[in-house]
């Protein structure tokens, strides 16, 4: 199976300051249903503290769902407890715990997906402040023109109110 990573990609979100996944989505990629994925997370709780895996809000799970079309809450399926989300240090544990080709070769993705969007968010840092430096750079040449302008006005002969106009009337 070869795990397309513009797809994990979309699957990383920026929660609480931190890229997260979701575990619905993490248990879809390892082919497994997410109450499974979940019962062996809580097998082995001791290997994901708060800084690799936390559960999500009712406020940001429904934020969350805002973005994209989920199940209904209640009726026909959907989910009875709030989301587990996993950050780039808990998807590597996540090898630890589910053992399978499949799961290596879906953990490589999102390993390679996680770092290409750090890459991608470094050079935007740098575009920014490539960005700030040219703003700089322009606001002190708009104030040199600005400046010249003003000096220019200042030595122009002003013209007499009563002088004898051309063109029609």
């Amino acid at each position: 199976m070869i795990v397309n990573e513009v797809k994990i990609e979309k699957m990383i979100y920026l929660i609480r300051g931190l890229k997260v996944m979701l575990d619905e989505e993490l248990a879809s990629l390892y082919e497994v249903e997410t109450k499974v994925f979940n019962q062996a997370i809580k097998r082995n709780m001791k290997r994901f503290p708060r800084d690799f895996m936390f559960q999500l809000t009712a406020n940001e799970y429904e934020s969350l769902r805002s973005q994209f079309v989920t199940s209904k809450k209640q009726g026909r399926g959907g989910r009875r407890y709030l989301p587990y989300v996993f950050t780039e240090q808990g998807v590597a544990m996540l090898t630890s715990i589910l053992n399978s080709d499949t799961a290596i070769e879906v953990n490589i993705s999102i390993m390679r997906s996680f770092v290409k969007l750090r890459r991608v968010l470094a050079s935007d840092q740098t575009l920014a402040d490539k960005i700030h430096d040219l703003e700089k750079g322009t606001t002190k040449l708009f104030r040199i023109v600005f400046e010249r302008l003003d000096t220019l006005e200042a030595e122009l002969p002003t013209l007499p109110k009563k002088r004898k106009k051309i063109g029609l009337n």
